[in-house]
């Protein structure tokens, strides 16, 4: 079993896309992902997984069909499975999230957009 911590600034400081989660940890059937996001995603759901983003940097609206939610550094937010949602950077800034989510959890759900990334690599 090989053991070792993570730094998650570290990590951040591999990758600049935008969108484009990276695996850094696995832990009872989840997977731990970084992600760089800027400006709107694409409205989705995921019919059998809830999601949890907690922001690391920056801050991100999370729009929901009947609510937003206004996150910044050291909060988060679980989407329960089935309620579709839209993340957005306020004010156009870049923002770092963590996400927790089962491994099979499909990147923008049943949704395929130019944004989806079906082959998501660990860093």
């Amino acid at each position: 079993m090989d053991i070792r911590k993570v730094n998650i600034n570290e990590k951040f400081k591999l990758f600049d896309a935008h969108w484009t989660p990276k695996l850094v940890g696995e832990l009872n059937g989840q997977y731990v992902k970084l992600a760089k996001v800027k400006g709107e995603f694409v409205w989705h759901s995921h019919a059998n997984e809830d999601e949890m983003f907690l922001i690391i940097k920056g801050q991100i609206r999370m729009e929901m069909r009947d609510n937003v939610e206004v996150l910044g550094p050291g909060e988060f937010i679980i989407i329960p499975r089935g309620v579709e949602h839209n993340p957005k950077t306020v004010d156009d800034q870049e923002v770092w999230l963590m996400l927790f989510e089962p491994k099979d959890t499909a990147h923008t759900g049943e949704v395929q957009h130019e944004k989806t990334v079906n082959d998501q690599q660990w860093i």
